[in-house]
């Protein structure tokens, strides 16, 4: 019997706090880069002009800056671009919601340039490498900067969510604070570790020495790690599923500290049951969770007031592009650019 290793969420394939780039394996209850945002509407047709691609508040996209920036990526041997009209409309999507950040992030008081994307998109991506990322991204013909650009996206709703007083910036304290009311609401977690001997007489000289000191377990067990062995106890729950049900019986009634042993089905010898306590991650083993979880919080209410921002932004897209819904430049008969293959 041996330990399956404990799963990752994944987050795959949803939709980005901007509507479009891809997520690779997120490891948060709810990943930053899947919440989607409510796009402002954009009163089609009210500005125009044959050499402006779209407005955004003030300020105003051209024709040749829109041309410029899609031979850019066409010219990326790297990047596998899609077929006109349809890429210019999803690079005209990407340079239309840069502009609705730049003029929220001016409106609200923070920084246009948060710093620290390629750290932060580590975050996001939690143990993803980032190059399986940009990979992923360069496939869809976007780069590594439209990639970052998504990731100061998500600092910007973090910080305006913090400058409107949606969220209180983290501090050691906080985290901490958070962290101790997560370890006092969480109930004690079972631990087990199990070692495979050969015969009875060895079993019963190890249950002594287990439940003489739990804490010499790692090097009991050391001598039979070639075997159906657990080099260290892990939380039951992750051991569940393996456990023939009158195993799993006899290690709900055992006492912590306590050990015995069976014989189990498929494994030579006989197995020495250890029960414990799983032990409770560290402050400092937890910090990233604890931090992601406030990214997670202040990216979805950044989100919420932006939606509020944009309802009173004006935003025209050139009819010769399309419209603007939901945050994507769209065919003037209805039909959606799916940015980077995203999927509903």
């Amino acid at each position: 019997m041996r330990a399956a290793a404990p799963s990752d969420s994944a987050c795959e394939g949803r939709r980005s706090p901007c509507g479009t780039l891809p997520v690779v394996h997120m490891r948060r209850p709810t990943a930053v880069l899947a919440l989607a945002l409510t796009a402002g509407v954009a009163l089609a047709g009210c500005r125009t002009s044959p050499n402006v691609a779209a407005y955004v508040g003030d300020e105003s996209i051209t024709v040749d800056e829109l041309q410029d920036a899609v031979a850019e990526r066409r010219a990326d041997p790297q990047l596998t671009p899609g077929d006109e009209p349809g890429y210019s409309r999803a690079i005209l999507s990407q340079l239309v919601r840069a502009e609705v950040f730049d003029s929220a992030a001016e409106h609200f008081g923070v920084s246009p340039d948060p710093g620290g994307l390629p750290e932060l998109l580590e975050q996001l991506l939690g143990g993803t490498e980032p190059e399986a990322y940009y990979q992923q991204v360069a496939a869809q013909g976007f780069s590594r900067g439209d990639a970052l650009e998504r990731v100061r996206q998500v600092a910007l709703l973090r910080d305006i969510a913090v400058a409107e007083g949606a969220v209180g910036a983290p501090t050691d304290a906080s985290l901490r604070a958070a962290y101790e009311q997560a370890v006092a609401q969480q109930p004690a977690q079972p631990s087990l570790g199990y070692i495979n001997v050969a015969d009875q007489a060895t079993a019963d000289s190890l249950v002594a020495a287990l439940e003489a000191d739990p804490g010499s377990y790692a090097e009991v067990a050391a001598p039979y790690l070639a075997l159906a062995t657990l080099p260290a106890p892990r939380p039951v729950a992750q051991l569940a599923d393996q456990l023939p049900p009158d195993v799993a019986a006899r290690v709900a009634e055992t006492p912590p500290g306590r050990a015995f042993s069976a014989p189990v089905e498929n494994v030579s010898g006989l197995l020495v049951f250890l029960v414990g306590e799983a032990p409770v991650p560290s402050f400092e083993e937890t910090r990233p969770q604890l931090e992601a979880q406030f990214l997670d919080q202040a990216a979805t209410e950044g989100a919420e007031i932006l939606s509020g921002y944009e309802d009173d932004l004006e935003i025209d897209v050139n009819p010769r592009y399309g419209t603007l819904e939901e945050g994507s430049v769209v065919q003037a008969d209805g039909g959606v650019v799916r940015l980077l293959g995203t999927q509903d």
